[in-house]
């Protein structure tokens, strides 16, 4: 998943236990306010990857923990965590970027009772599948699901990416695939046009003829679709681990959290009704920076870099605040790093953002997560759910 790669999970923890009890200021380069606490929502939960919301108008929060099971609660923590889904006996998750990754609910959930999933399997492939609840959209009632795309990534445990999201425009699946792993991109998947690791994918779920399996379609706006050489799902390419997407839903632009290798992080923006076929520049740029064989015509930088100054090591993408309970934060990108806990936030639509640095929480977040209200949550790898807040 998106932890510092190349490094066991306990010793990623060691070290940070010891890095969060030394850390430095804020960057430098970041304003400081320290406006923005963490409520603890629910705590126990087992090495969670993502929270998120069903769309539904039901109010619940869908955690969802590595090893291959999702609970259900109520976003204000009342009552205790019920079982969604469990699908352990498919997950691989032995090692620290293994295990279920990613969760997305059909935008049309409330009545199609769709979900689709993304995780690695036995042996490290990665799988995105689709889930059937049940009329009243409480359980899961497939055992296996449908496999609608598989990919392989035997080779490495790192880099397996994850995201998923429905853009809000043109209803389709969105998702965020990592360069297969290891360090600098080996395999060089990340530029490679008929690979599909180190990409955003686009898919159309609702209809099919596509896939190794037929039961998707690459819709034909797609940039490398028919004769554009390149595989027909990609819709970006150039990223090392995008860990986590998000399609604002105020201004409908992309947000892409994409993992560095040894000195930058970065957020990339994309335009509402961006054609794609943007190159994010990895394994050539890091960041705004040079790693190898430079200049690489026609890539994209990114609109935010922080360096690893400080304890910080891995970016935790987020999402543009669009609730209404913090005025403060309205309009306002935010997002984490995983090693330092700090974060941060920048106008959705500054040309050159400035970071403003809210808080050296200290803490692990492994993924923002927005409710249906558009209030925003956080989980840890230690289990820990919380909620953002603001003056």
């Amino acid at each position: 998943m998106r932890y510092r790669p190349r490094r066991p999970l306990s010793a990623i923890l060691l070290t940070i236990a010891l890095l969060v009890f030394t850390m430095a200021g804020p960057l430098a380069s970041a304003s400081a306010a320290n406006d923005i606490t963490l409520r603890a929502v629910r705590t126990g939960f087992d090495s969670p990857t993502q929270v998120t919301s069903a769309g539904d108008g039901s109010n619940r929060l869908f955690v969802v923990e590595r090893r291959g099971v999702i609970k259900a609660m109520a976003n204000n923590g009342a009552g205790a965590p019920s079982p969604f889904m469990s699908i352990p006996g498919l997950v691989d998750d032995t090692s620290g970027e293994r295990g279920l990754l990613g969760l997305a609910f059909h935008p049309n959930f409330e009545t199609n009772h769709t979900l689709f999933v993304y995780y690695t399997r036995n042996g490290g492939d990665t799988v995105l599948a689709r889930y059937q609840t049940n009329v009243a959209g409480t359980d899961v009632i497939e055992t296996t699901g449908r496999l609608l795309l598989v990919i392989e990534h035997s080779a490495r445990t790192n880099h397996n990416g994850g995201a998923l999201a429905f853009g809000p425009d043109d209803g389709y699946l969105y998702i965020g695939t990592g360069d297969g792993g290891g360090s600098g991109d080996p395999a060089n998947n990340a530029q490679n046009k008929n690979s599909l690791l180190g990409k955003i994918l686009r898919i159309n779920v609702d209809r099919t003829g596509h896939g190794p399996y037929g039961r998707y379609r690459a819709p034909s706006t797609n940039p490398f679709f028919g004769s554009v050489p390149g595989k027909s799902e990609i819709w970006d390419y150039g990223l090392r681990n995008p860990w986590r997407i998000s399609f604002d839903r105020g201004s409908g632009r992309l947000f892409i959290g994409d993992v560095g290798q040894n000195r930058y992080e970065e957020v990339n923006r994309e335009n509402r009704f961006s054609r794609g076929g943007k190159n994010y520049g990895w394994d050539r740029m890091e960041g705004k920076h040079c790693y190898s064989n430079c200049p690489l015509a026609g890539d994209t930088l990114p609109i935010i870099e922080y360096s690893h100054a400080g304890g910080n090591c891995s970016v935790t993408g987020g999402f543009v605040y669009r609730g209404t309970a913090y005025a403060s934060l309205i309009g306002k990108y935010v997002y984490a790093d995983f090693c330092s806990g700090r974060i941060w936030s920048v106008p959705w639509n500054e040309v050159t953002p400035t970071l403003r640095n809210h808080a050296d929480s200290s803490l692990l977040i492994t993924s923002f997560g927005e409710a249906d209200n558009g209030e925003l949550y956080v989980v840890t790898i230690t289990g820990r759910l919380l909620h953002v807040r603001a003056p």
